[in-house]
């Protein structure tokens, strides 16, 4: 059952870095529809041991070179100045770096027929690096899809790549135009969708107890759900903090909520 919901904050905000919109701009420009570039060690390993991940070229230093697994394909041996230049300003490659094709998103249908039971839903969660600590946490605990809006979210560019330390290769994409009928679907599989609001007296840990199918639904940072969404959900919960603390950043309250739904269900 759903129920009607005033318009709520979320209990998330984020703290932004001075690099943030450069490197915002270096991924749409350079990454979005083509090929990218991943990054790092956990992003570039777990990309190589993807059959689904399609390579195309593969730099490494001399002593990145050395901890590539047999089989892997050979790399450009080059020197860290040289990765930087392919790179966005403050890249930290740890000598590594691949340019792959982008992973294909799935249908939503398609992960509810495969038998997921943990589902994440991000309503216009725009910031790349709290994105890809959501995908690292939604490994963690299980949650095997991950839905995001076909606009007004990042791509999965190598900034989310390397945030994510792999997840983005075990969590699967999927794109939604409208969040709202996402969340229908979901109910009508027998998930049950619990939004994140701050304003909400229900704890979360109640609201996911005993599910066996679960969707745990974040809004974007600062302004939250959005009324529609918020709509769309069975019910609200919240994250208890302290009281002198108004809000958690939103990858922060995706983990504790991933972690509550592991729990719970």
């Amino acid at each position: 059952m759903r129920r009607n919901h005033p318009k709520r904050r979320q209990n998330t905000d984020v703290a932004t870095r001075p690099d943030r919109q450069e490197t915002q701009r270096f991924s749409r420009r350079e990454e979005e529809g083509g090929p990218v570039w991943l990054w790092g060690t956990h992003a570039v390993m777990a990309a190589l041991a993807n059959p689904n991940r399609r390579v195309h070229t593969l730099l490494a230093t001399e002593n990145a070179a050395q901890k590539l697994p047999a089989g892997a394909i050979s790399p450009q041996i080059v020197t860290a100045k040289e990765i930087d230049q392919r790179l966005p300003p403050g890249a930290v490659h740890q000598g590594i770096a691949l340019r792959a094709d982008p992973l294909e998103e799935a249908v939503l249908d398609d992960v509810i027929a495969a038998g997921a039971t943990r589902i994440a839903v991000l309503d216009q969660v725009s910031d790349p690096h709290n994105l890809g600590a959501i995908f690292r946490s939604a490994a963690a605990f299980g949650f095997t899809g991950l839905v995001l809006q076909t606009r007004n979210a990042p791509p999965i560019t190598g900034i989310v790549a390397k945030s994510a330390a792999g997840a983005i290769e075990t969590v699967t994409e999927i794109r939604a135009v409208n969040i709202a009928r996402a969340l229908e679907e979901l109910g009508e599989a027998g998930f049950h969708t619990v939004g994140l609001a701050g304003e909400s007296t229900r704890p979360l840990d109640q609201a996911v107890k005993g599910a066996s199918k679960v969707a745990i639904v974040l809004g974007a940072e600062g302004s939250g759900l959005r009324p529609a969404v918020a709509k769309a959900c069975a019910e609200l919960a919240r994250i208890p903090i302290a009281a002198e603390m108004e809000s958690l950043n939103v990858s922060n309250a995706a983990a504790i909520a991933f972690y509550e739904a592991s729990r719970g269900s």
